[in-house]
């Protein structure tokens, strides 16, 4: 039986922990060849290997994906090695905890540059071989907190709606050159991310505690959860949605 994404050139940012490695591994074994850009190589390598024991197939390339040149020569290198990107998953991303006030504007800039300028880079990187190739599916992940604020996440936040955004926005620009652009958006998640977010949300006098987790949305999520809604976005299963945000929160933003 083929696999969702058979046939299918894949290149995932931050794919190497985390959702994004959970992806990487997913997208393999759904029939894809698969692009893994990050700047944590060990794990990067660690993917790769990991998906070619698995009989799948897969690059791995250092980047810091909030700057043009490295994601330029980022997409370069998944081309030359694995041919046109058809799917793209901007996952890349990570979160500032702080009193709003006590925020510099370095630290806004930073946050900026990592969670929403990288899909801005990504995407222009890749839609022009997309187009070319007939069409394609790009989904980027945003948050709950795009919509739902956590105290003491002001500038995360504000990435998070941007990203949603940004998928709604490249959606109808591109409707009609065959391209999806799709959210989508975790709540509290079992990763390093996810777990530190916690940690230093409880540090800073956030109830995070696991009756908190329970009563918002039942129990942590998997990794592996989010990956499987991404891969769903991704795959021609969903080849009438687009522009959309689908939320994987167990019901957090629903209440």
């Amino acid at each position: 039986m083929a696999g969702r994404l058979q046939g299918k050139i894949a290149l995932i940012s931050g794919g190497a922990t985390g959702m994004g490695g959970a992806a990487s591994r997913l997208f393999a074994a759904e029939g894809a060849k698969v692009g893994i850009v990050d700047r944590n190589v060990e794990a990067g390598r660690a993917a790769v290997a990991d998906i070619q024991n698995a009989g799948g197939t897969a690059v791995f390339s250092e980047a810091d994906v909030a700057k043009s040149a490295d994601v330029t020569r980022a997409v370069a290198e998944v081309n030359a090695a694995l041919g046109a990107i058809n799917v793209l998953f901007n996952h890349a991303g990570t979160i500032i905890i702080k009193p709003f006030l006590e925020t510099s504007e370095e630290e806004w800039d930073w946050l900026m540059d990592v969670n929403v300028k990288s899909m801005f880079l990504m995407t222009k990187a890749v839609l022009p071989q997309m187009i070319a190739g007939g069409g394609g599916s790009i989904v980027c992940t945003s948050s709950i907190s795009g919509i739902v604020s956590t105290p003491l996440e002001v500038a995360y936040s504000t990435t998070k709606g941007a990203c949603q955004m940004f998928a709604r926005a490249i959606a109808v620009d591109f409707r009609d050159k065959g391209i999806r652009c799709n959210a989508v958006c975790p709540g509290f998640v079992r990763t390093p991310h996810g777990l530190r977010e916690v940690k230093e949300l409880a540090a800073l006098g956030i109830d995070t505690s696991d009756a908190a987790l329970a009563a918002s949305q039942g129990r942590i999520c998997e990794p592996e959860e989010v990956a499987r809604a991404a891969l769903f976005l991704a795959s021609d299963e969903a080849s009438f949605i687009n522009g959309t945000h689908l939320f994987v929160d167990n019901g957090f933003t629903a209440v």
